[in-house]
């Protein structure tokens, strides 16, 4: 584990020891967007239904107002803290670009995230920019989520989003996806798409399903495969990433990096979008 220990502190939990793992580059680099910077050590965030405010001062990680067992329970898997990334860094050090993508941003961690939120956000993603789609989810939770003790509010259900028309939807300015949106929420509410039971499924299988829904391409299914099912295997292709592999590694990945070749990629998108 990339941590040394993990104890509560009062109201708060406390991760010492951290290696490999910064706030910015985590969750700024485009697999999450509900985040936003607050001060020079932190960020504020809602996920899992809930509010979440971080620090990271140094090596240690302070997780405001969480219990421990919340932590271990939720977090850990949310900031990928069970992967060892100095071995990562290892399988990847004979691989020069994706060397230099991962020396460019050190402490950037995969996400493990929701698979509905996931499948929303990403639908909304296509033929947008980072800030857009922000505005869009933003706009999504605002009008159609659940309003949170603790501030702003919690992801929309696919059962609340599967009553609603494409006219209802106007206000969130999302065009066309519209037809998309209310889609996924009807196999998700039906029972047609079911995350829990899709999970015991391969990847092959799961991105048959997704592929059924309306508006769901490639791109997006390789999304939601990796950010909401963790499966490392798989990797989205856009246009950064296309770039990167005619360049780079126009035969594909090395043989070696293939079952880790989605953590390659976000690293390579992040280094193509803002370092190269």
């Amino acid at each position: 584990m990339d941590y040394t220990y993990a104890e509560q502190k009062n109201c708060d939990v406390v991760v010492g020891g951290v290696r490999y793992f910064d706030l910015a580059q985590t969750l700024d680099c485009g697999q999450a967007f509900r985040w936003r910077e607050v001060g020079a050590n932190g960020f504020s965030g809602i996920a899992h239904g809930r509010r979440l405010d971080v620090e990271l001062e140094g090596d240690e990680l302070v997780l405001k107002n969480v219990l421990l067992e919340e932590f271990e329970m939720v977090w850990k898997r949310y900031f990928d803290f069970s992967r060892d990334y100095g071995k990562l860094r290892g399988d990847f050090s004979g691989c020069g670009h994706l060397r230099n993508a991962m020396e460019f941003s050190p402490g950037l961690r995969l996400m493990k995230q929701d698979v509905w939120e996931i499948l929303i956000s990403f639908i909304l993603s296509q033929n947008s920019n980072i800030p857009r789609i922000k505005k869009m989810i933003e706009s999504l939770c605002e009008c159609f989520g659940e309003r949170l003790e603790c501030g702003g509010f919690a992801f929309p259900s696919a059962q609340v989003l599967a009553k609603l028309s494409e006219e209802e939807l106007a206000p969130i300015k999302c065009g066309y996806r519209a037809a998309y949106i209310i889609d996924a929420a009807n196999r998700v509410a039906s029972g047609n798409f079911n995350p829990t039971t899709l999970a015991e499924k391969s990847s092959a299988e799961i991105k048959q399903v997704l592929l059924e829904i309306h508006g769901v391409g490639p791109k997006v299914a390789d999304c939601v495969l990796l950010y909401g099912f963790g499966r490392t295997e798989c990797y989205p292709v856009d246009v950064w990433i296309k770039r990167v592999m005619a360049e780079f590694y126009p035969n594909g990945f090395p043989t070696n990096l293939e079952k880790h070749a989605g953590i390659a990629q976000q690293f390579l998108f992040h280094y193509a979008r803002t370092g190269m």
